[in-house]
């Protein structure tokens, strides 16, 4: 316990409040400029400090962590080279609302207060380039003095609380290690809340809007876990006259199995013509933290019309045009479910949402394609497991898996980076080491980040890892110019990369037909502590249903809009 003289220095107050706020791992490389600061911040038991492969990969592994963790996680770069080989994975969790707390060691205050031509710079004195750079994807910047620390990170980690999205905290060397009063850490940091006028008003006018209304249709999206409010959502379920149907970043935010569920929506392409209509034809259409993007509408193919709906979004709620401002999402879910209740609504007729991913069984010498090998993995799929799933066909195959009781599908729909599920993979696992995740991923994406399989076997981790060796880059291929020279990869020896890599003990499998996919999953299955990888062989230019969908309707329309599916 600290007492109100007690002083710490600045890098341990930053380690305290991001072990207050959740953020209990912290990812990244040392440099020079960061190693006063590691120091610091390592000297806090509850900090623990996983070093990456390089600072791309130090990124996505933070993001993986807090969205499965729901909460926040800390990459930590030095000036400069560090901070931008990073950027583009913050830049992901902008675009998708998770809060990584982006913290660059960087050099002496006095050399950058008089413009030193220092290495990792651009050598031109001006030290704010990349705090420039950084303002375009975080929610909010420091770079700390001694006299201004406790106050800016109390500060900068309140917004990626409330906003949950990544904010940047710069700390030069001799600001890291200076001593300041740790009395701040006796108030935790919260989320802000809602402002309790705006929250009343939202509520009558919540009622009077479901006022003659005989059923409610939910639409739920991928800021829903952001708040960590799955829960009040599969209550909202329970409830008569609810129907949820779920976006591509929340699927199976509630049992898929359940009556109130209509899948996954998609605008043209959702599973069923009757789940579509449920949602674009609602006479009281519901958006609990949704996205209104190409990707998660089908390619802007709804019907619904967003102005017309209620909307309960991370920071405000709106009813129509009616917008109620520092509404936060949690206390807007449970007015809905209390104005809900009210409204004494009858029992919705369920709608069947069929499992799309249910070819009839191959037989076991039949060589794989994506029907088969999704069907086979339908079949397999254990309880509680988080799917993790690549950009392109993997991710594609994925939504049409109707996933298992309590199981998440983790992937990147908005800003789509290739490469970014190895990396979020470990971050995942960190974060829930009682769900063993499974990943699915093609050999382009996995050419990108494959070396952070080092970290997941260092750290015993035990998923499985099911390898689409396809020869390049097939969902490019189904887009335009299937041909060329630029989609083509390397061919690696993928049995030789688990050993490589540390994986020492690792099962490494492989699967070209029906039945040796089988037994590779039996294998994983009997083995529940062991890391499984399995190269799965699919021919070039086979795809998953949903891909062959969207580039079949794509192919009638401009062919801008065909390009905005890669």
């Amino acid at each position: 316990m600290m007492t109100s003289g007690e002083t710490i220095s600045v890098g341990q107050y930053l380690a305290a409040r991001l072990v207050q706020c959740g953020g209990s791992h912290a990812f990244g490389i040392p440099g020079d400029f960061t190693l006063s600061l590691l120091d610091e911040m390592l000297s806090d038991p509850g900090l623990t400090w996983i070093g990456s492969s390089n600072e791309l990969n130090a990124a996505y592994a933070a993001d993986g962590f807090a969205r499965v963790g729901r909460t926040i996680a800390s990459v930590v770069t030095t000036y400069g080279v560090g901070e931008l080989s990073a950027i583009n994975g913050i830049a992901g969790a902008f675009a998708e609302d998770v809060p990584v707390i982006s913290i660059v060691g960087m050099p002496a205050t006095g050399a950058l207060g008089s413009g030193a031509l220092l290495h990792h710079s651009l050598l031109d004195g001006d030290h704010e380039h990349f705090v420039r750079a950084f303002r375009e994807v975080t929610a909010a910047q420091a770079v700390l003095t001694v006299e201004t620390a406790t106050a800016e990170i109390d500060r900068v980690l309140t917004i990626a609380l409330t906003s949950s999205k990544p904010v940047y905290l710069g700390v030069p060397t001799d600001v890291a290690v200076a001593r300041v009063s740790a009395a701040g850490l006796a108030e935790p940091i919260r989320a802000r809340g809602s402002e309790p006028g705006a929250l009343a008003a939202f509520e009558r006018a919540l009622a009077q809007r479901f006022a003659g209304e005989t059923a409610v249709t939910v639409l739920a999206g991928p800021r829903i876990h952001r708040r960590g409010v799955e829960g009040r959502v599969a209550a909202l379920a329970d409830l008569p006259g609810v129907r949820i149907a779920s976006q591509v970043g929340s699927k199976a935010v509630i049992d898929e199995d359940h009556p109130a569920s209509l899948g996954t929506y998609m605008g043209a392409i959702t599973q069923t013509e009757r789940a579509r209509r449920a949602v674009d034809e609602a006479a009281l259409l519901v958006m609990v933290g949704t996205v209104v993007s190409d990707f998660t509408t089908g390619f802007f193919t709804q019907a619904f019309d967003p102005t017309a709906a209620v909307e309960l979004a991370l920071d405000h709620a709106r009813i129509g045009y009616a917008v109620y401002p520092e509404v936060r999402l949690d206390d807007a879910l449970e007015v809905l479910a209390r104005v809900t209740a009210a409204a004494g609504f009858s029992a919705a007729e369920a709608i069947d949402v069929p499992d799309l991913a249910a070819p009839a069984p191959a037989d076991d010498d039949a060589p794989l394609d994506h029907a088969v090998f999704w069907h086979e993995l339908q079949g397999w799929l254990p309880r509680e497991t988080t799917v993790v799933a690549e950009a392109g066909t993997s991710f594609y195959g994925a939504l049409d898996l109707r996933l298992p009781e309590r199981s998440d599908l983790l992937g990147q729909p908005v800003w789509s980076s290739i490469g970014y599920t190895i990396p979020a993979m470990l971050g995942a696992g960190l974060a829930r080491r009682d769900r063993r995740p499974v990943l699915i991923i093609g050999d382009g994406a996995a050419q990108l980040t494959v070396q952070e399989l080092g970290q997941v076997f260092h750290h015993l981790l035990a998923p499985v890892i099911l390898l689409i060796d396809n020869a390049g880059y097939t969902v490019e291929r189904m887009i335009q110019s299937p041909e060329a020279v630029y989609q083509d990869i390397v061919p690696w020896n993928w049995r030789l990369i688990p050993a490589a890599l540390g994986g020492a003990r690792v099962r490494v499998l492989e699967a070209t037909t029906a039945g040796e996919l089988r037994s590779a999953l039996d294998d994983a299955a009997s083995a529940p502590e062991d890391a499984v990888f399995v190269r799965v062989q699919l021919p070039r230019d086979d795809a998953p249903r949903l891909l062959v969908e969207l580039t079949r309707r794509l192919a009638t329309r401009p062919t801008e809009s065909v390009k905005e599916l890669a």
